[in-house]
């Protein structure tokens, strides 16, 4: 859909809530026709889904907001669930560790469906992260308002990542990734974070990562 724009999570998470409601009209009004709104981030889907509709509790919006919100669903559930998708992994066998975003993990419930289509692939070995639910620290606005903590969260989550020996780490968060490789990066560390839909062409293409 052309001219699509902000979910409204980033203005909704500082607070703001009336822009939050002027963004999220904009994308109601956008998206009205009947067909599911399928969505490649589990942050922005939880919001669209959900947070759209407390923020139009008791409002005379609330029906066409309730309406769109039953029609998002986010990308991996889309594959899993509904198209049931199957393919053939043309990759080499690799081992790879997953990062659930908060958002994904608690609000879309969107993980298991996440990690069907990873565990589709033959050979690829998922290794579980021992702290898999907690936050890596990046959080939008919270990374910047609390950047010792949010550095602190972050190197934690890394010291996981390195104890799960996979030299992959998959996400389907574009926010958490920049924050977990990017600090992965300057700390030198042989260790590549991925989106999840980069990940799965790459494998089923056969190239290399």
């Amino acid at each position: 859909k052309k001219n699509q724009t902000c979910c409204a999570q980033p203005s909704f998470n500082s607070g703001y809530f009336d822009e939050s409601r002027e963004i999220a009209l904009y994308n109601v009004d956008l998206f009205d026709k009947d067909y599911p709104i399928v969505v490649p981030s589990g942050s922005c889907a939880g919001m669209m889904s959900h947070d759209y509709k407390e923020l139009f509790k008791n409002r005379p919006e609330f029906s066409k907001v309730k309406d769109f919100s039953s029609r998002v669903i986010e990308l991996s559930q889309y594959l899993d669930e509904v198209l049931k998708v199957d393919y053939e992994d043309k990759g080499a066998p690799i081992k790879v560790t997953w990062h659930s975003n908060c958002h994904a993990l608690r609000v879309q419930k969107s993980i298991q469906a996440s990690k069907n289509l990873i565990k589709k692939l033959k050979n690829v070995e998922l290794v579980e992260l021992q702290y898999e639910e907690e936050c890596c620290g990046f959080g939008g606005t919270f990374s910047v308002k609390e950047s010792e903590i949010s550095n602190a969260m972050v190197r934690s989550k890394i010291k996981d990542i390195q104890n799960s020996g996979a030299k992959y780490l998959i996400s389907g968060d574009g926010g958490c990734l920049l924050n977990i490789d990017g600090t992965m990066k300057r700390m030198g560390l042989d260790i590549k974070g991925i989106h999840l839909y980069d990940f799965l062409l790459k494998r089923l293409e056969g190239e290399r990562l």
